[in-house]
């Protein structure tokens, strides 16, 4: 149900997303860690006592060398010679063992994170105000969902675990280096400051760059959800050409800041070589100096280039990780936002269920605006005995669709307060609330399932022959059972399969089924052809038996059949009344029926009941 005025959010923003960008990060990590890394803390130990294995056996690897140079090729030891293979082949098979279960328990780890923040992520969209929803394009939330939750997963799992690995490989190899050549090991190590400062310079430029990606891809989305959803009037107005040229900006956009972030990353590779060319190429100078002057053996040089040569690896994928750590710390913001977005319309705790009866519903001095500007409602007071049918009309932005919102709790009011057979909604457990409404709208909503799951959709457990009840009721059983597959023929994204009147026949049987006590429609037959509205409006006849109607009405035809007639003009009530007593005072109904009745007489689809 669309409402009659723009909302702002008015919502207060976190102190962590306004903190310094140190401390964010800083806060980031700390929940990243607390909230998923934590409660899987055995799992992670396991990983991280594999990787110390796998990281024990590389550290081993220079020895085997060294031992290999200076016993097999230096003293001729035959023994050495059949032994040393088979250790190599024992160490180096462990290894692998031990790296593949490291692996699958990092992608365990991985796997859950994701799911588990997809999860808080759709409860937290299910459960949101409907102003932040529509507050939020829709392709903020497909973006987050698709890409920003890998994003975190690899900084919250791969990138945590894989700077474990490759540290605890990188500490053995330069205590064997250390061990081998105290001197040498310093001199291999001394880039490693630089590179350090390096890649500090860098972060602040990587983080703009990687900003401007996940927005991009965001972007992306939204415009073409966008022209998805408008593809009729992109063709009908010939557009296809100006939405490709917003679409390719929008996805040049996007590629440029993508290349900048790949290029800022590139650059770690390139500094960290370079730089240890420098060290490797001071340590063979030295140790070749050594070597000529008789102080350290082909054996100790070779095993200690060998572990020089292995550490390359793990040192310059920790200066890769740090690049995939603030992509996921920048998509880890995206995630919180929508994860700590709090409801506005909540419940106290322990809040009781409502009791409904007869479905009477009290208006007391209600005032509600959905931003600070404009006062959508002013002082409103109303009374609707169980059972009364009870039509609201008025100007376009006069108030009605926030009456029935206000019915459903997807707003709560400034000030005054709305009560159900005489308890107070705000005082009452939500879903107690809206279970006692059953909601109609202009464009009927269903969902890409079966069409008796649309019609058993809020009430569960609903049995084949209750879900037939309800559509006999509403008339749409005889077209459901000429349907290929009857009441388990899918009815296409958002019913395309259906015609409109078929569409809202499936609404109306499923609030038969829901049998709610009330009863909230927003002009549920303005977009029907004569024939359809027909077959309606003698479903809608048999629904609003032994209920309390609150009906939209832009067609005043409709209203005609109510037992009280409310007009709304800026928010307040100006008139009610039956449609004679209304139509003898010659007000604003008087006048709104006139105009109608002219349109419909235009149109050929008057009413004449």
């Amino acid at each position: 149900m669309a409402r009659d005025d723009k909302a702002g959010d008015g919502r207060a923003t976190p102190t962590w997303a306004t903190a310094g960008e140190g401390s964010e990060a800083s806060f980031v990590i700390r929940r990243l860690f607390r909230e998923f890394i934590w409660p899987r803390r055995l799992m992670v130990l396991r990983s991280a006592l594999t990787m110390l294995f796998v990281a024990a056996t590389t550290g081993a690897l220079p020895f085997l060398m060294q031992t290999a140079a200076d016993e097999v090729f230096i003293a001729k030891n035959s023994t050495m010679l059949y032994g040393l293979p088979f250790i190599v082949v024992v160490v180096m098979a462990t290894r692998s063992l031990a790296e593949y279960f490291s692996r699958m328990t990092e992608a365990r780890i991985s796997g859950e994170i994701v799911a588990e923040l997809r999860a808080k992520l759709f409860k937290r969209l299910a459960n949101a105000d409907i102003s932040f929803l529509q507050n939020t394009h829709s392709a903020r939330f497909v973006s987050v969902f698709a890409a920003d939750t890998t994003v975190v997963n690899s900084a919250a799992s791969q990138t945590i675990t894989a700077i474990a690995r490759n540290a605890l490989q990188s500490a053995f190899l330069v205590g064997a280096m250390l061990w081998m050549d105290w001197v040498l090991g310093l001199l291999v190590m001394v880039s490693l400051p630089v590179s350090l400062v390096l890649m500090r310079r860098q972060r602040k430029t990587l983080s703009k760059s990687v900003k401007k990606t996940l927005s991009g891809a965001g972007d992306i989305s939204r415009i073409v959800a966008q022209m998805l959803q408008g593809i009729r009037v992109v063709k009908a107005y010939g557009q296809e050409d100006f939405e490709e040229k917003r679409a390719l900006r929008i996805i040049e956009a996007t590629r440029d800041a993508g290349i900048k972030t790949q290029k800022t990353r590139a650059r770690t590779g390139p500094f960290t070589e370079g730089l240890s060319g420098v060290g490797f190429a001071a340590a063979i100078f030295y140790g070749g100096w050594r070597g000529i002057h008789g102080t350290l053996t082909l054996g100790e040089f070779t095993g200690f280039m060998a572990a020089a040569m292995l550490i390359y690896a793990p040192l310059k994928q920790l200066a890769n990780l740090q690049n995939v750590m603030m992509e996921g710390l920048i998509a880890a913001r995206r995630v919180f936002a929508i994860l700590d977005e709090m409801p506005q319309v909540a419940e106290p705790d322990g809040a009781p269920d409502l009791s409904v009866g007869g479905g009477a519903i009290t208006f007391e001095n209600v005032t509600f605006s959905y931003d600070a500007d404009t006062v959508v409602l002013s002082d409103v007071s109303l009374t609707i005995t169980a059972g009364q049918k009870v039509a609201f009309v008025g100007p376009s932005g006069a108030g009605k669709s926030t009456l029935i919102n206000l019915v459903l709790r997807f707003y709560d009011p400034q000030s005054g307060r709305i009560l159900i057979d005489g308890q107070d909604i705000r005082a009452a457990n939500l879903a107690s609330v809206r279970a006692a409404s059953a909601l109609l709208t202009q464009d009927p909503v269903l969902f890409d399932d079966t069409v008796g799951a649309n019609i058993a959709y809020g009430s569960p457990g609903a049995g084949a022959a209750a879900i037939e009840a309800a559509a006999r009721a509403a008339d749409a059983h005889d077209f459901i059972a000429e349907l290929p597959q009857g009441y388990d023929t899918e009815v296409g994204e958002a019913g395309s399969l259906l015609s409109g009147g078929q569409k809202q026949r499936i609404a109306i049987a499923r609030a038969m089924l829901r049998g709610a006590p009330i009863l909230l429609l927003d002009e549920p037959t303005s977009a029907l052809d004569a024939n359809s509205e027909a077959h309606v409006q003698a479903a809608l006849d048999s629904l609003f038996a032994g209920r309390t109607v609150l009906m939209i009405a832009h067609r005043l035809s409709t209203v005609r059949k109510a037992d009280l007639i409310v007009v709304l003009d800026h928010g307040q009530i100006v008139e009610s009344g039956t449609h004679e007593e209304l139509q003898q005072r010659g007000g604003l109904y008087a006048h709104l029926h006139r105009t109608q009745l002219a349109g419909e007489v235009a149109t050929g689809v008057r009413d004449e009941s």
